[in-house]
């Protein structure tokens, strides 16, 4: 063995140990993460279509909360997707040709913005399949994901998860100041050209995917299959308690839309400024994650959902303090307030949100691995899409405009106290934590449920991990 062998092995060994916490290099892994890479990075754009939909087209606030709603709607139909792909695939494979397909109607998206779209809703039409896009591509990886997920260890739960958030967070990372740096010096359809070219990594990294050829031709009864076993799975108390806590959860109003046209309007922030915010809340993700991963896996899902949801909730009644300009009387200037408030609700978020999808991914049975997760994470999706559509009517019933914001203070205090709503309803959720301590279900009372046919056997004891890619993320 020559020396530089055993430096590559040992090199090797680093990388498998200290970055990707213990799982084994190899380019499907390294397919996997740069999907989610590529997912964080699309973020370029992100500051550029809200400046878009604000300035070019002259939309109102209330405008643009309902129709980011709408562009949303691609995540709430992730079981059909799922579908497709266990069950319709191409050319013989279910993997790779979806995502191949799924990075090319992204960057005709995002192409499109960059040159044809002048209105409104073209304008949504192709943020939507640019949404779209994004979701096909993230139900392949979610199942590749929970394939993998399903051979870790009950004390490495979580470990795959935490690589493909962190992966999505570091590429939300590289492009958040970039993003504000670039609108602000070549302009919102500049920006849209250069995404364009990101959603091609993905078709071409799908080729790394191991994936042998399906043999036997699908058919209905094939789908009627995995129709049966999802029905036997959410009929269980285990899916559909967590579902409706989770569901509830995100439902709440957001006044997302009316506090970015207050901070660009009349706090006066530039485009690089507010890339420096999504930097910050960026590395915030990622601070988040560590800390889930380091301190809190152990914690149950119930405690975690109460004391986050709480602390959130009174750490956001800081920004009625930047809506009022108290802070300044305090002597802190707005930019630093924003900063600061913005990296404190991140970490907590995300810290809120982990448990979230490791506890939806315990029993996904291998074959349908996309369809199940897809149908989980729909309804965190369509909740979601609900929240901006409250947060629409919200904003329209209280007079907020992209001039007037007397109001708004009303608006942040309803929609911070809604998060409060779901509390009681905390015993919905399991009381074990995410690497299994406790008991959510005995496998036996799934098993018998359920015919062997289409449900095989499943150790719930183990949890499964669910990468938070699978989550739509704001447009």
């Amino acid at each position: 063995m020559t020396d530089s062998s055993i430096q590559k092995s040992s090199w090797q060994q680093f990388v498998e140990k200290r970055i990707l916490f213990g799982q084994e290099a190899s380019l499907e892994l390294t397919a996997i993460l740069l999907v989610y890479f590529v997912q964080g990075i699309l973020g370029l754009a992100r500051l550029a279509v809200s400046f878009f939909l604000k300035d070019d087209l002259g939309l109102t606030p209330a405008e643009v909360a309902a129709l980011t709603g709408i562009a949303a709607a691609p995540w709430t139909i992730k079981p059909l997707l799922g579908f497709m792909s266990d069950g319709f695939p191409i050319l013989g494979y279910r993997r790779r040709p979806y995502l191949i397909l799924s990075g090319l109607l992204g960057a005709a998206s995002w192409l499109a913005m960059a040159t044809v779209v002048n209105t409104a809703w073209v304008a949504i039409a192709a943020i939507t399949l640019s949404s779209l896009s994004v979701a096909v591509g993230d139900v392949i990886v979610d199942s590749l994901v929970v394939e993998r997920a399903r051979r870790e260890s009950q004390s490495d739960a979580g470990t795959l998860q935490s690589l493909a958030w962190g992966s999505s967070a570091l590429g939300g990372i590289i492009t958040a100041y970039l993003g504000g740096l670039l609108l602000e010096y070549v302009g919102t359809r500049s920006v849209f050209g250069v995404t364009a070219t990101f959603p091609l990594v993905v078709s071409l990294v799908a080729w790394w995917i191991a994936e042998d050829p399906v043999t036997e031709t699908s058919t209905w009864q094939v789908i009627g299959g995995q129709i049966k076993q999802l029905k036997g799975a959410v009929s269980q108390k285990v899916i559909w308690m967590p579902a409706l806590f989770l569901f509830l959860w995100q439902a709440t109003p957001t006044a997302d839309s009316a506090f970015f046209f207050f901070t660009t309007n009349d706090l006066g922030f530039e485009p690089e400024f507010l890339g420096r915010v999504r930097l910050v809340t960026s590395i915030a993700a990622l601070l988040g994650v560590w800390i889930f991963q380091r301190f809190l896996k152990a914690v149950p899902f119930r405690t975690i959902f109460a004391w986050s949801t709480v602390l959130s909730t009174l750490l956001g009644f800081t920004m009625l303090l930047l809506v009022t300009h108290t802070n300044r009387a305090l002597g802190i200037g707005d930019e630093w307030f924003s900063l600061g408030d913005s990296l404190i609700l991140t970490v907590m978020g995300e810290i809120s949100f982990m448990p979230v999808l490791v506890l939806s991914a315990r029993i996904c049975p291998p074959g349908v691995e996309a369809t199940l997760f897809a149908l989980l994470m729909s309804i965190v999706n369509l909740a979601g899409l609900l929240s901006h559509e409250f947060g629409a009517i919200l904003t329209h019933w209280l007079g907020v405009t992209e001039t007037n914001f007397d109001n708004l203070w009303l608006l942040v205090t309803l929609t911070n106290l809604s998060t409060l709503l779901p509390l009681p309803l905390l015993f919905l959720l399991p009381t074990t934590s995410a690497q299994g301590e406790g008991t959510i279900a005995s496998s036996a009372s799934l098993k018998a449920s359920q015919s062997e046919q289409f449900m095989p056997d499943v150790d719930i004891s183990a949890p499964v991990p669910l990468p938070l890619g699978a989550v739509e993320s704001e447009t």
